[in-house]
């Protein structure tokens, strides 16, 4: 009997040890079941917004074979790099369409996934070039590069983009992944729960804070082809540049964001007129930022330096931040500590014919 009593206890534990496994299993069925539920709803409503819109241009007047002006047909890609200060940006965007007239679209793809199936490009490509209801149209999302030439297409959207420092747009990842941010903060993270901080990671070798988690600004930039997701390939980097040059309107960086929105409004005001004061001034200026994150080392970031990767990542992030930096000094001067756009600095003579 005093056996019995001993062995008793420990039965009991080992129920209730089985009864918490078992309830804290069935608790994370129905989190994955209601978060299911929760897409196909934003899905649901998402149709039914494009419909709506639709039949409201329906009733305003046939538009599918009227020819758009210049600025009316205007389509802006923002593939935005997670993590770069997308979202305090993107808002930007979403305040002024009412006013400034145009749409917003976000591009969700399943996972986050930045590579489209060759099917889904076509459809991508068709849906933006021909979709008249929601010309002018800023789309926005987590997409490499696609090169629209490829599909024969005569009239190419305006792709921009902001990159960030390589290191710091990781350490932000990383504690987004755990923590979450001060945009959705009841929303579960899949790392929630781990304490680990960035520099333990890195002590210990972990895979959340290795090197090969850097390569993303590149391959973002480079496109849809194998080879730009190969890890260090200097191939990539290479048409990464070329595309930053060639492919997109203008490329800023996280860390001089205001400077990139005043040249955007300066350039494209069809979209970003009144875009610079509402950055300054708005309540959504940098409305995302991840909670909890702690600063590196400068042993931890002197370790993530010594890779290859890195070198390749930050050669990029230079090299786009001298584009950028020389594009701004040919488009703003200077006075008492602020920034002026400059006006119109050429003029048109010597025309001929002569008209009577």
């Amino acid at each position: 009997m005093g056996l019995l009593r001993i062995m008793m206890p420990s039965k009991l534990q080992l129920l209730a040890v089985v009864a918490f496994a078992v309830a804290m299993l069935f608790l994370e069925n129905q989190i994955q079941k209601l978060e299911e539920s929760r897409s196909k709803l934003e899905r649901a409503i998402a149709r039914h917004e494009v419909r709506e819109i639709e039949q409201r241009h329906t009733m305003d007047g046939p538009r599918q074979d009227a020819t758009l002006d210049e600025e009316e047909d205007m389509v802006i890609i923002y593939n935005r790099v997670p993590k770069t200060a997308s979202t305090s940006f993107t808002n930007i965007a979403y305040d002024l369409c009412a006013k400034n007239k145009y749409h917003v679209l976000h591009i969700n793809t399943t996972k986050n996934n930045p590579v489209m199936s060759l099917q889904d490009q076509v459809r991508f490509v068709k849906n933006i070039t021909s979709w008249k209801e929601m010309k002018p149209g800023f789309y926005h999302g987590h997409v490499s590069y696609l090169d629209f030439a490829k599909f024969g297409v005569k009239k190419k959207p305006i792709y921009i983009n902001v990159i960030r420092d390589p290191i710091e747009r990781l350490v932000s990842y990383y504690y987004f992944l755990r923590f979450g941010d001060d945009y959705r903060p009841g929303l579960r993270r899949r790392k929630q729960g781990d304490k680990k901080t960035f520099d333990e990671c890195v002590a210990e070798g972990g895979s959340d804070c290795a090197p090969e988690k850097l390569w993303l600004q590149i391959p973002f930039f480079c496109g849809h082809s194998s080879e730009c997701w190969n890890v260090g390939s200097r191939w990539a980097m290479d048409q990464a540049k070329y595309n930053l040059i060639n492919e997109y309107f203008l490329v800023g960086v996280t860390e001089e964001l205001e400077d990139f929105i005043m040249l955007l409004e300066a350039a494209l005001p069809r979209f970003f007129r009144g875009a610079t004061e509402l950055y300054r001034t708005g309540k959504k200026s940098h409305l995302r930022k991840t909670t909890e994150k702690k600063l590196p080392t400068k042993q931890t970031i002197a370790k993530l330096q010594q890779s290859d990767i890195w070198k390749m990542e930050n050669e990029f992030y230079e090299f786009a931040l001298e584009q950028f930096q020389f594009i701004r000094a040919h488009a703003v001067r200077e006075k008492d500590g602020d920034l002026y756009i400059l006006a119109q600095n050429f003029f048109y003579e010597k025309i001929y014919p002569k008209s009577n």
